[in-house]
């Protein structure tokens, strides 16, 4: 007779090669080697913590709880691409995937993944948290009009907050624009220093 085999499922879960966390309301309650060395955090250090400290700022970690809520509701799942946050203040893109083990109370219990995206898509500009949201949104294909629904704004208000990206990545076109943000298109360095658009329309 065969000897049955015990899979431990909490070594795989500590040593999968991509990071995982277990939330409850929006609090990490268990998370993996990978995570942790992902946002630059010591093992099991982020036990306990709120995840806006893996984000750019506290607005930036309220507006996508509201946004989860209901894509999740609809779906039980959610995903998306956005600029994430290091324990040493270094901003990366993060593929960051959900599900809600409650499916009536989406932030009450979940499971989450994060993969880092900055070895092929580098965070090459300064930008205030309303241009990172939208960029990550233009990244996902999404149209004016659908982005301004997602994160309350006018569609006039985002394609400005738009103009304003391509201007700081000398991007000529929308796709132009993508391309860039995605780390497809090489041109001229993007406007780094702090101006006035980012002082301005960081709470548009």
């Amino acid at each position: 007779m065969n000897a049955v085999h015990v899979i431990d499922f909490e070594s795989i879960f500590r040593n999968a090669p991509i990071g995982m966390c277990v939330s409850e309301n929006r609090v990490i309650q268990a998370s993996n080697l990978f995570l942790a060395n992902m946002f630059g955090y010591p093992a099991e250090s982020l036990c306990g913590l709120s995840f806006s400290v893996l984000y750019p700022s506290t607005d930036e970690f309220e507006r996508t709880g509201a946004r989860i809520v209901p894509i999740m509701n609809a779906l039980g799942h959610y995903s998306d691409e956005r600029i994430m946050k290091r324990a040493n203040g270094e901003l990366f893109w993060c593929h960051v995937t959900g599900k809600s083990m409650i499916r009536t109370e989406v932030h009450a219990a979940g499971i989450w993944t994060f993969e880092d995206l900055s070895a092929k898509r580098p965070v090459t500009a300064a930008l205030p948290p309303r241009e990172r949201e939208i960029a990550a949104l233009l990244v996902e294909g999404k149209t004016s009009k659908q982005i301004g629904r997602q994160v309350g704004l006018s569609p006039r208000t985002v394609e400005m907050h738009r103009a304003k990206l391509m201007r700081k990545f000398c991007a000529a076109t929308s796709s132009e624009l993508v391309n860039r943000l995605l780390g497809v298109a090489r041109g001229p360095a993007p406007i780094t220093g702090a101006t006035s658009d980012t002082a301005a329309v960081s709470e548009a």
